[in-house]
């Protein structure tokens, strides 16, 4: 996979994300799984306080193939868990 096209080839991601994340400074698939899903929601979350927790699913789901709604039941707990540690951290 090439990881330096742009985000909008990802499936999963619609224009309004990533016009979110273009507003972060993430804008190429390298830059998102450098970053990790966490790291880039925080970052959006950053700039567009209105970013909801799909955008979290949704950028897990670019990253690992896996389809959102999966992600939100399967590693919904995990990715909020690695939330709050992070956030712990700021």
């Amino acid at each position: 996979m090439n990881n330096r096209k742009p985000i909008s080839e990802l499936t999963g991601l619609g224009p309004k994300s990533q016009e979110m994340l273009a507003r972060a400074g993430i804008t190429t698939v390298e830059q998102l799984r450098k970053l990790g899903s966490i790291e880039a929601y925080v970052r959006t979350k950053r700039v567009n306080s209105a970013v909801s927790l799909n955008l979290l699913w949704g950028l897990e789901s670019a990253i690992t193939g896996e389809h959102w709604q999966n992600v939100a039941k399967k590693h919904r707990t995990s990715l909020l868990l690695a939330l709050e540690e992070r956030e712990k951290n700021v």
